[in-house]
This record gives structure tokens, sequence and C-alpha cells, in this order.
């Protein structure tokens, strides 16, 4: 009988077999969610490859997951657990939310799957925050408690948008004329940056000529577009805020972690952006942040690295 965890986002899932024992992850496969009209048709597809029934089941999810009906954020699923775990004759079905999945990877990314981004020193055993920007904005806590991990969950990602610049002021009123409600990830996702490059093409009085977050990094990477630039700029200065926000909420001097697949296009960019100015960025706590460390985790699947980390701390 097999164990398989699995990451689902709002475009791509993805899935492996774990060894229970060595933590080790095999089989890895993914495949995008418009594929399928439902989660169970894309888990049934893995399932047939692998030679084995499978008997536990770990999902992370983008979506909240404390009720037994699950309804996806960012894409048109929703399934019952009680329904699925029948239905896939499973004898466990862990479902939980993908941030909570990419926190517990945090403590067992190795340094190479790291790069630390400014100042500060991290306390292992200290409480992380981890977020990441991608189809929508995930945020999670980390600590240990008697020997095991464990992570606080929520929706961080829909909190209220705060500017800390004019220009980012303007972007704001923008915004709130087309939402109403300005939330964090409709600034700090890949949506996000579309949404702010238009905004800022509004405020110059141009049409955009992108209408997808891979053009206007491409286009601020390759210096051809002055406000994909600007719109690159400001991603990364209110992702700053952001994080240092974070930070503070918990006590966070064990880091904090950013993950998603959006910055790991442009590392350099990010590497060399006003983040770390704008994480310290806090008045009267600033020499109290340039004690903290950020990270951007560059590990392939830290979604399923989680998972099977949940997984076996449930079975163990």
């Amino acid at each position: 009988m097999l164990s398989v965890v699995a990451d689902v986002g709002g475009t791509n899932i993805r899935l492996g077999v774990l060894d229970i024992v060595s933590g080790e992850i095999s089989k890895v496969r993914e495949y995008p969610c418009v594929q399928f009209i439902t989660l169970d048709a894309a888990l049934a597809q893995y399932f047939v490859t692998l030679s084995d029934p499978v008997s536990h089941l770990c999902i992370g999810i983008a979506c909240q997951v404390e009720h037994d009906l699950v309804q996806m954020t960012n894409l048109n699923w929703k399934f019952s657990k009680q329904a699925l775990q029948q239905k896939l004759s499973l004898k466990t079905l862990h479902v939980i939310n993908d941030y909570t999945a990419i926190s517990l990877a945090v403590p067992f990314v190795d340094d190479k799957q790291k790069i630390k981004i400014g100042s500060g020193t991290e306390v292992e055993e200290g409480v992380k925050a981890v977020f990441g920007p991608g189809t929508g904005l995930g945020v999670s806590h980390l600590l240990k408690h008697s020997g095991k991990w464990i992570s606080l969950d929520g929706e961080g990602g829909h909190t209220s948008f705060a500017p800390n610049t004019s220009q980012q002021a303007d972007v704001l009123l923008l915004l709130q004329g087309q939402f109403g409600h300005v939330s964090n990830e409709r600034l700090m996702s890949g949506q996000g940056l579309v949404n702010i490059y238009h905004a800022l093409c509004r405020l110059a009085g141009k049409q955009p000529e992108y209408f997808e977050a891979s053009q206007i990094s491409e286009a601020a990477l390759n210096k051809e577009c002055a406000l994909a630039t600007q719109t690159l700029n400001m991603f990364c200065e209110v992702l700053g805020s952001f994080a240092g926000n974070l930070a503070m909420s918990l006590d966070c001097k064990g880091g904090v972690y950013i993950a998603g697949g959006i910055i790991p296009r442009f590392i350099d960019f990010f590497q060399n952006s006003e983040f770390r100015t704008f994480f310290e960025a806090k008045g009267r706590m600033s020499s109290y942040l340039t004690g903290i460390p950020t990270f951007l985790i560059t590990h392939p699947n830290p979604g399923l690295l989680g998972a099977s980390v949940y997984l076996q701390q449930e079975l163990a």
C-alpha cells in the first residue's frame, strides 16, 4: 500500500509517492489543473500510473480546509473530503492548506535551496513566517512545540493592503475603484503584477502593452518598458512591507521565508531591489527588524516536501 502527497495550486497539481520511513518522494508528476474538471479526476489519472493501491493521501491545497466541503479560491474545483476518501478507497486522507504544507517544508529545506536576502541571524527553532506570491498570496507561520513542527495557517493574503509611498497610494485608489476592497493579494500575486502595471499606465495616461505577468517581468528585466520596471520595483517594495508586518506579528526570530513561483523568475532583480529596505522601514521598530533574516526558497517542490512532513508526523 502506498502513501501519496499532492500539492494543488491554482495553476498546477504536483503529486509524488512518499516513503514514510526515509521521507523520500518519488514518481513525481505535474499536471495543469485546467486539464481536469475535478480534483478526483486528476488524482485518478495519477493513481493509475502506480503499481500498488494508495492507502494514505495528504493534499496541500490553495484554499480554506476546515470544513468537509472544500472550495478552491482561484480554481473552480470543490469536493467533499469524506466522499473523496470513499471514492478513492483511502485508509486516511489529510487535506491541509497549501501554505501549511510549504511552511512545514521550511525547516527541511537544504541551505543550497534558499537564498538569504539582507541582514539578520536566524534563531533555529524560533517562530518563522512563510509567504509567497503565485496564483494567489499564501501566508502561514511555523513554530515548534514538543518536538513537532506546527503550522499556523490563515488567510493573510486577503488582509487589507496599506500603501507606504505616494505612488502606492495612487495605485490603491485606482484599485479601490475597480475592486472595492483591495487585499494584499490584489498586488502581490501574478495578477497583482498586472494590476499594478495597468494602474501605473492609467496614472501615466498610457495604454497598457502587456496583459500577462510574465510579459511585464520580461519587459522589465530586458529594460524594454519603464512602466514595467516601475511595476516590478513596486512589487518588491510592497512585498517587503508585507514581510515586515508578518515578522512583527509573531516575533519571527526564526526568519521570514518567501516561496511561490514568481520571484525565482527574477532573483537578481529581487536581490538588488528595495525589498529589504521596505521590510525594515517600520519607524521606531526598524532596528528590531534588522535582526530578522529573510530568505527566498528555491526548492522546486516545497509543497510536496511539506505535505510529506505532515503525513510523516501524522503516521508516526
